[in-house]
Formats: structure tokens, C-alpha cells, sequence
């Protein structure tokens, strides 16, 4: 089964719709709910299949389907679809995966009272993705990006009656805005210098080669081309909604969300999205490579907050206690390493690790679901332990999930979807720190996962529900298994010596390999520094686990310092607290001021000229004008009422008086003529 381009609007209408239905049901109907959500996400998969199979017949081709949503002057808006592989591996992947983690959340949230809407803001989270990922336009692709972020709001913040989730829930809605603000900025720019935000348009597009040959070769303030400068604004989103430094503060505190929501954030769909923007622009991004003597370049900066990012998040994860929050801060460096592939040029290293990072990343954070769950809700590592006899089959594909994200070699996908990233950094001809800053990852990420492990599932319980910890249901543990056996099978799509995936994604028919053991140095020592950080993780925590909750933990006792400033996330919200906080709170006092007193104040004095204006009005308008009407008025009113007296209506008597009259008249003409 195939689907044209045309139809591709469908993957995201269904549920969209299935959304819509379920917001009118009422909220008895909870069956209804989870089923129109996972029934409309799964047809969805089946039709991002048939998308695929589309993409894969000719991988170099970008069918589009452009439609005019509004006339706009003498012409009209236009929004789009595109397909192409990264498109199509994309829409599966979110299809997939997501349809998994609303199975687990069909039986983690069962006994929630407000199970329907759950799965209604679900619906709408995945449509909104879904929109995000087949657009042609940017518009298309900017509206369905602040639907994620609605809907990242109603979901973070779902139990809205815990202050720590209503405070999550602001705190990814504000900090990820900030970032939105470059995004639309330089959206307006580039509707203004390219005349368009369709992606491909026969040649018009912005992302075909005569659009970017204008932008590249327009100069801006410093020398910057304004390829350069739209690319660095579209890259503020991509930092905000992917969790880059330094806007990384909101991701972690997403955990305050219900497990499912975590997963589908951290895993398929939000986070991923800032990092598929970046690679679907790549050659906006890379439009001043051939530039000579630029002050910057778009993915130099993309390349080092991915490894600043990368490196950070590693070195936070290592002293957190609570379970998710160690698998947050794992996607935040995560994500950094994605971002660094694409800043040293390999986008298609970047999707790799994207797609896979998607199934182990979900596989570890429904295996934590799995895990609060048999432990009645707790979270915190250190009242755990023991788990591995209780929760067999959560353990088992827990423990897959941590040796993909790990890179254990050869087996799991992580390993050769890092190993990608690492070998295009060593290429990388600007500076070998982004590498260096991965290596380092590299040893983190082992050690801080080899101390989950051992602090979760080794040992004996530290706890009354650690030791009356049950496993969950099949609703939760089959999507677990599936995930398991899809964090292995996929890294073999990949391989050096079958680099299927990345082929496609370049648009080339044909797959060249070559062996997995070139560049051996480096997969070497990334294969040494793995398992020297698991050994350092075993040695500290699995070879005797604390036997207590209240005991301290050893790293912490070896470097205390250390330990809690890394526990402490290095200080970084009480940094904004005491910075962009205070600075916004000044401004806003400042702003409260000047509305009250500066402005107030010319209000109420204009306020008072306009009183005084009233004021002389009216005393002029009484005194001198009333007045002289008045009077004017009153003397014609009496020369009427005296001349009325003559109006007596008696003939004789008119009669009578034009005779004397005539007589006086008379005389003086007689007396005048005598004289």
C-alpha cells in the first residue's frame, strides 16, 4: 500500500479528529476515549507506512502538494505537504512508538478520574506532531509547533491540583516561548527577503537553490549573511522546544507529568521536534559554508551548544536520585549529541541516533512507569532496590533499554547511532572540542545508567514498597517487549557496512558500505570509555549496594562538593532566579511605575485640563453667552407683550386711531407748510 502526497494530510487528521470526538464524549466514557485515541493513532501508523513505501520509490524526490489557504494583496497564502524519506521515517516513528505508549497508558492511568481528557490532550499532542513533521510550509510547521506546545501544557500540568506539576507545566510553556520568539522572528525575515515559507515550490522554495543563493549572498549588519542570521533565529526555537543550553531548565521538571506524557515528550515526539526543524533546514543552515571571512557561521553554533548541552546534561544525571529525572537529563545530553551531528554537518547522524534514541528513550521511560507503578507511586531511587526478582520482565527490557542508550557494542542500536555521531565529529575540520565534549558523554552516560541499575533493581528492597513490589500489567509490559526487540533490530539499519537508513535519507537508490572497522581508533576507544564508565558505575554501586534509603550516597561521601552541585543541576534555576528573573521583576516594577505614576499621572493631568476646559466652558457659556441670550431674549419678549396690547381686535377702535393719526399728520404737514 502506498499513499500520495495528496492524502498525507490524513496521518495528522485522524487524531486531530480523534481528539475532537473525544473532548464532546462525556467523562464516563472512558473506554471510548483511550479507544478513538489509540485506534486513530494506529491507522495512522498503517498510513505512515504506506507513506514510506511512497518515499522509498524514489528517495531523492520531494513531492509536495501546495494549496493556497487565503488570498493575500494580488496573490495568496499558501500552506503544503511534503514527503520525502525523512518526512516518512518520521511520521513512523512518532506513529509507532506513540501508539505503544498509549497502550501503557491505557493501563498506567486506569484508575484516574480524569482518564478521558488524558487521552484527549493525547490525541491532540500527536496530531499537532504529526502536522509539524509532513508540512511544506514553515507557517504550517510554526502553527502545528504551538500546538505542541498547548498541548505539552495541558499535559505536564495534567494533575494541576500538585503545585510542583501547575509550576512544570508554566515553566515549559514560558521557557520554550522564549525560544518561539526567535522562531517567529526569523520566520518574518525570511517572508520578507525570500517571498515565501514553502519549503519546496518549484523552485521558489525556500530551501531550493535560488532562494539560498540570495540569502547567502545578503549581507547584513557585521558581515553576517542573512541565511546565517534567519537560520541562528529559526535555531532559538529549536533550543527552547529540543532542551538546549541554555534554555535545557524546563525539561527535567517536565517529569511532573503522568510517565506516559514523559515518555512521549522525552522519547517520539516534543524534543524531537526542535532537532527534525534543523535537519529538515539544513541547507538554510548550511547556505554560508562557502563564504569566506564570515564573523560566524550557523552550524558552528548549532555544533557547540549540542556538545555543551551534550556534556551537561551527562555530568547533571550522575547526582540525581529521582528515576525519571535521571532519564531527563539523559535526553537533554541526548539531544545535545543530536544537535552536535548536525552542527558538524551529518544530519543524517543526527535523525539516526533521533530514531533510535525514540525507542530506547521510550523503552526506559515506560520501564520507570512500569517501575512507579509497582512501587505504588515512588520515585526516588534510594527506596528502591531489590527489583530485579520482583519485576522480571520490566527489568530484563529495562536493562536492554539502558545498554542501547549506553552503546554497549555490537548489539544495540544506541551503539552505532552514537558511534555515527562521534566519527562525523572527528571529521569535523573547525575543532575537535565538540568531540572531546562527546568522549566525556560517552563515560557519563555508562556510569550515570550503570547507577540507575544498580540502585533500582540490585540489592534489597530499602522500602515497605520495594518490598511489596508487584509487576504491571500486559497493557504495560507488551509495549516494553516491543520497544526492547526495536532498541536492537533498528541499529542494524544502519551499520557501516549497511548504511541502509542513512542512504535514504540522503536520497541515494543505491546503499554503499564499507567495514565497521574503519576509523577503528575511535570505535575503540569510544568502546573503552563505555565500558570503563560501566565498571566505575559497578564498582561504586552494584558490588555492594547500600543496604539503607538513609544511607549516603558513595559518590556523594567521595566528593560532596561535587555531588551537590550536581544535584543541584549546577545552580542554574537559581542563576535565572537571581538574573532574568530579578531582571524581568524590575522591569515589571518599573513598568507598574511608569503606568501608574508617569503615565497615570499625564493621564490625570490631561484628565484635570479637560475639567478645567469643562469649567471655563460652562462659566462662559452661562455668564456671557446664556446671559446676552437671556437678556436679548427678554427685552424682544416685552416689546412683544407691549406691542400685543395694541392687537386688541376691535375695528372701531383701529378705525379710530388711523383717523387721529391721519389728523396729527395733517396738522404738522400744515404747520410745515406755513413756515
Amino acid at each position: 500500500m502506498t499513499l500520495p502526497v495528496s492524502l498525507l494530510w490524513l496521518i495528522p487528521a485522524l487524531p486531530l479528529l480523534a481528539a475532537g470526538i473525544t473532548a464532546l464524549l462525556p467523562a464516563t466514557a472512558r473506554r471510548a476515549g483511550s479507544s478513538l485515541a489509540i485506534g486513530a493513532l494506529g491507522l495512522s501508523f498503517i498510513l505512515s507506512v504506506g507513506a514510506l513505501l511512497t518515499a522509498l520509490q524514489d528517495p531523492a524526490a520531494h513531492s509536495v502538494s501546495n494549496f493556497a489557504w487565503f488570498d493575500l494583496g494580488d496573490g495568496a497564502l499558501r500552506l503544503g505537504w511534503l514527503l520525502d524519506p525523512l518526512t516518512a521515517f518520521m511520521a513512523v516513528m512518532v506513529t509507532f512508538v506513540g501508539t505503544l505508549i498509549f497502550i501503557f497508558a491505557s493501563g498506567y492511568m486506569a484508575d484516574d478520574a480524569r482518564y478521558k481528557q488524558f487521552f484527549c490532550f493525547l490525541s491532540l499532542f500527536a496530531a499537532a506532531m504529526l502536522g509539524l513533521i509532513v508540512a511544506n510550509s514553515l507557517l504550517l510547521l510554526f502553527i502545528s509547533w504551538e500546538v505542541v506546545g498547548l498541548a505539552s501544557y495541558l499535559l505536564i500540568g495534567f494533575w494541576f491540583t500538585k503545585p510542583e506539576a501547575a509550576a512544570a507545566a508554566k515553566k515549559a510553556f514560558i521557557t520554550t516561548r522564549i525560544g518561539d520568539l526567535g522562531f517567529l522572528l526569523g520566520l518574518v525575515w525570511l517572508y520578507d527577503a525570500g517571498g515565501s515559507l514553502l519549503l519546496y515550490d518549484g523552485g521558489t522554495g525556500v530551501l531550493e537553490p535560488a532562494t539560498l543563493a540570495h540569502l547567502s549572498t545578503t549581507f547584513v549588519c557585521g558581515g553576517l549573511a542573512a541565511s546565517t542570521a534567519i537560520g541562528l533565529l529559526l535555531f532559538c526555537g529549536a533550543v527552547g522546544k529540543s532542551g538546549q543550553f541554555p534554555l535545557h531548565v524546563w525539561l527535567p521538571d517536565a517529569m511532573e507529568g503522568p510517565t506516559p506524557v514523559s515518555a512521549l515528550i522525552h522519547a517520539a515526539t516534543m524534543v524531537a521536534a526542535g532537532v527534525f526543524l534543523i535537519a529538515r533546514i539544513f541547507p538554510l543552515m548550511a547556505a554560508d559554508q562557502g563564504l569566506a571571512e564570515v564573523p560566524v557561521r550557523a552550524l558552528t553554533v548549532v555544533a557547540y551548544i549540542g556538545a555543551i548541552t551534550a556534556l551537561l546534561g551527562a555530568c547533571i544525571a550522575v547526582a540525581q536520585n529521582d528515576l525519571k529525572r535521571v532519564l531527563a537529563f539523559s535526553t537533554v545530553s541526548q539531544l545535545g549529541y543530536m544537535m552536535l551531528a548536525i552542527g558538524v554537518g551529518s544530519w543524517v547522524a543526527a535523525i539516526f541516533h533521533l530514531l533510535t534514541h525514540a525507542f530506547f528513550k521510550a523503552l526506559l521511560f515506560l520501564g520507570a512507569g512500569s517501575v512507579i507503578h509497582g512501587m505504588h507511586h515512588e520515585q526516588d531511587m534510594r527506596f528502591m532496590g531489590g527489583l530485579s526478582k520482583k519485576m522480571k520482565t520490566t527489568f530484563r527490557t529495562f536493562a536492554v533499554g539502558m545498554m542501547a542508550l549506553a552503546g554497549v557494542p555490537f548489539l544495540f542500536s544506541g551503539f552505532w547511532s552514537k558511534e555515527a555521531i562521534l566519527h562525523a565529529a572527528h571529521e569535523w575540520d573547525v575543532s575537535h572540542l565538540p568531540l572531546v565534549f562527546g568522549l566525556i558523554a560517552v563515560v557519563l552516560t555508562a556510569f550515570y545508567m550503570t547507577r540507575l541499575m544498580a540502585e533500582t533493581f540490585s540489592g534489597h528492597g530499602r522500602s515497605s514498597h520495594a518490598e511489596h513490589a508487584h509487576e504491571s500489567p500486559a497493557s504495560m509490559t507488551l509495549p516494553l517487549v516491543i520497544l526492547a526487540v526495536c532498541a536492537v533490530l533498528l541499529g542494524f539499519l544502519g551499520t557501516p557496512a549497511w548504511p541502509w537508513l542513512q542512504s535514504m535519507l540522503l536520497g541515494q537508490h543505491e546503499v554503499h558500505g564499507h567495514s565497521i572497522f574503519a576509523g577503528a581508533g575511535l570505535m575503540v576507544l569510544s568502546i573503552v570509555l563505555v565500558a570503563f564508565g560501566i565498571g566505575a558505575g559497578w564498582f561504586i554501586y552494584g558490588r555492594s549496594p547500600r543496604r539503607y534509603a538513609q544511607d549516603a550516597d558513595p559518590l556523594q561521601a567521595k566528593a560532596p562538593g561535587l555531588f551537590a552541585a550536581l544535584a543541584a543541576r549546577l545552580g542554574f534555576d537559581e542563576l535565572y532566579a537571581a538574573t532574568a528573573f530579578r531582571l524581568n521583576d524590575a522591569v515589571a516594577t518599573a513598568a507598574d511605575f511608569a503606568d501608574r505614576w508617569v503615565w497615570g499621572g499625564v493621564i490625570k493631568a490631561l484628565g484635570g485640563l479637560g475639567r478645567l476646559i469643562g469649567l471655563t466652558n460652562l462659566e462662559s457659556d452661562e455668564e456671557i453667552i446664556n446671559r446676552g441670550f437671556d437678556g436679548t431674549s427678554r427685552s424682544l419678549r416685552e416689546s412683544g407683550e407691549s406691542y400685543s396690547r395694541v392687537q386688541t381686535g376691535d375695528a372701531h377702535g383701529y378705525l379710530l386711531t388711523i383717523a387721529l393719526s391721519f389728523v396729527v399728520l395733517a396738522t404738522l404737514l400744515l404747520i410745515g407748510g406755513l413756515r
